[in-house]
């Protein structure tokens, strides 16, 4: 289990992390989730210890994190940490003996792990001959082949095309079954909410949101609404609580309302003469929150 308690970080005047916490157990995902320079990368140099924090503590399985530890971590940096002119074979086993694996260990797994990612190259291909895509494969087998307990993603899906995420999507899946604890942060909001158990979001350092995706997204309120009825755009915007309407191509409407109660009126329209085929009031998408967190000025 890994926690994190009350981290501090300052760079001069800035404070890069300011009283970050939270915990994750095994076989459990968390995202961290937050704009550029938010603190995300300076959270993960905290807990893998390539910066000391100011104040608060990272423990390992009640314990402070010592160097062997360490050789059951797994950290997939948001840089590329590929040595190019290096075969594809070497540079994992490379990686594994960092880990205090053995060659003659880690060898007989190559194949099944790049066949695994789909990686287009053979193992004695160098890694500078491999395009963006596959060398961020195999960084990932880097990071996985070692079978850590503790896995931290920077900016994973970066790079990757959908099917490609997915594959990157199913080795995640593969590790938490493994009890591996797992944090990542992502950009893309649809990956966040496809994996993550939990999450938490900073700003500026701060932690501004934390719960698992369902709480956060509930907290906002079910103020969009998915219609599919007779009810036409300028009746809808007649009733009380609607501040906006939009219609998709496919002819259904999305109602902004202004809380969740605003709903049963329309409900109650819509349905008046029988069956109608859609009514969905839902809460924000992680998305939708990310933006407007995100956008609110600092208090």
């Amino acid at each position: 289990m890994l926690e994190v308690k009350g981290l501090n970080k300052t760079f001069g005047d800035l404070t890069a992390v300011d009283e970050v916490s939270f915990t994750i157990r095994p076989g459990e995902i968390m995202g961290l989730i937050g704009q550029n320079g938010a603190g995300k990368t300076t959270t993960f140099r905290i807990i893998l210890d390539l910066l000391t924090a100011d104040r608060g503590d990272v423990l390992w399985n009640g314990d402070i994190i010592t160097n062997k530890v360490f050789n059951t971590v797994g950290y997939l940096p948001e840089e590329r940490g590929l040595y190019p002119k290096v075969t594809i074979e070497n540079q994992i086993l490379y990686f594994a003996q960092l880990r205090g694996k053995k060659p003659k260990d880690i060898k007989p797994l190559i194949d099944d792990w790049l066949e695994k990612f789909q990686v287009k190259g053979k193992k004695t291909d160098k890694v500078k001959t491999l395009s963006k895509g596959n060398q961020q494969k195999v960084q990932l087998i880097c990071t996985l082949i070692h079978q850590p307990k503790l896995i931290i993603l920077d900016e994973p899906f970066s790079g990757l095309d959908p099917v490609n995420a997915d594959l990157l999507e199913e080795g995640i899946k593969e590790a938490q079954a493994n009890g591996a604890c797992i944090i990542f942060s992502s950009h893309n909001m649809n990956n966040v909410e496809d994996l993550c158990d939990s999450l938490i979001m900073l700003r500026n350092g701060k932690q501004i949101l934390h719960g698992s995706v369902k709480e956060i997204r509930e907290q906002f309120g079910r103020t969009r609404l998915f219609l599919e009825s007779d009810l036409t755009k300028e009746e809808l915007l007649e009733f009380n609580g609607v501040t906006h309407v939009e219609t998709t191509r496919e002819g259904i409407s999305i109602v902004h309302l202004r809380s969740t109660e605003d709903g049963k009126a329309i409900f109650n329209g819509a349905t008046k003469h029988g069956y109608i085929p859609m009514f969905s009031q839902q809460p924000p998408t992680l998305e939708e929150i990310f933006k407007q967190m995100a956008g609110e000025k600092n208090e």
